[in-house]
């Protein structure tokens, strides 16, 4: 079956034509300017932003996720009217207009780009991964998704479909991955604990229960 590359060109209008967006730019030129004065340690600020990269910000997603799993009337709302969905739990801004959550099954495997730039769900997912914005990721998950999942250590079977999504300004997607088997007597907390960021993005899978955190 051969992969399925779902382009949703819109209107890139957010600093889009450079791979940064305006919002970063200007985080970047503060970042610059407060190293150079020696108010911050960049050893410091790195841990800050690994912080709330990897682990803070995408709590916000995780319960999102581990709320689907475990009611089955949100996980429609969720895929009917995302950002609504989202919004109901206290999570919306700038960022996370027009949120589109797609779910990964048996049949196919959901995978999110941004080709142009780095469009990204900030308030669900926190800071943007450096590999996210890189150009061999945003070039190579459409040309090649099944190869880059494998190179993340997510090896997709011949027969499931991969989709790819483009986010734009508009538009900003977020993955649903699937369920972990023995996942089922979990509270929505413990549910949100097995989802990762590179889950929700769709270059990783949920983390099964009792696995390394």
């Amino acid at each position: 079956m051969q992969d399925d590359h779902k382009h949703d060109h819109h209107g890139h209008d957010d600093g889009h034509g450079s791979a940064l967006s305006d919002t970063e730019l200007r985080v970047r030129a503060l970042e610059s300017l407060l190293v150079a004065k020696g108010y911050v340690d960049p050893a410091a600020l790195a841990a800050i932003i690994e912080t709330y990269e990897t682990r803070i910000g995408p709590r916000n997603g995780a319960r999102v996720v581990a709320k689907a799993w475990s009611d089955p009337a949100y996980r429609d709302w969720l895929l009917r009217d995302a950002t609504a969905a989202i919004a109901a739990l206290g999570f919306g801004g700038r960022q996370g207009e027009h949120m589109v959550a797609v779910e990964n099954t048996e049949a196919t495997h959901n995978l999110v780009v941004c080709t142009l730039c780095s469009c990204y769900p900030w308030p669900v997912l926190g800071l943007p991964p450096t590999w996210y914005k890189s150009p061999a990721y945003r070039s190579r998950a459409v040309i090649d998704p099944r190869g880059v999942l494998a190179e993340f250590g997510v090896g997709v079977p011949a027969d499931r479909q991969i989709r790819v999504w483009d986010s734009t300004a508009e538009t900003r997607y977020l993955v649903i991955p699937q369920r972990p088997p023995g996942s089922e007597g979990l509270d929505e907390a413990a549910l949100a604990d097995l989802v990762t960021r590179d889950a929700m993005i769709g270059a990783g899978l949920a983390r099964q229960p009792g696995g390394d955190a």
